[in-house]
């Protein structure tokens, strides 16, 4: 998912029609999720400019909440085109993970 989002990149910024911008390597939403100088709703409860960093501690944190609180991987367009319901064996190759 998060290749589909920014390829990876931790300091991507996408500024959406609606004004608000995608942030980092989940591309994580301004207007709901962190907090950036235009939208203050930040249930994620960190600066949108923290979900740039290469440390991605509050990026994972943040993207955590996101799936327990909305519908799930699917609120990433990343996720429903080029994820959901494809085998994703490639993508563990290497990690020790099952």
């Amino acid at each position: 998912m998060a290749y589909y989002e920014s390829r990876y990149n931790t300091s991507a910024q996408t500024v959406l029609d609606d004004g608000s911008t995608d942030y980092g390597i989940f591309q994580i939403n301004s207007f709901t999720w962190c907090r950036d100088s235009s939208f203050q709703k930040n249930h994620c409860h960190v600066a949108c400019s923290a979900l740039l960093s290469d440390d991605l501690t509050d990026a994972i944190i943040c993207a955590k909440k996101i799936v327990k609180e909305t519908q799930g991987m699917n609120y990433w367009q990343g996720w429903k085109k080029h994820c959901e319901g494809q085998d994703l064996s490639e993508w563990k190759k290497g990690c020790d993970v099952l």
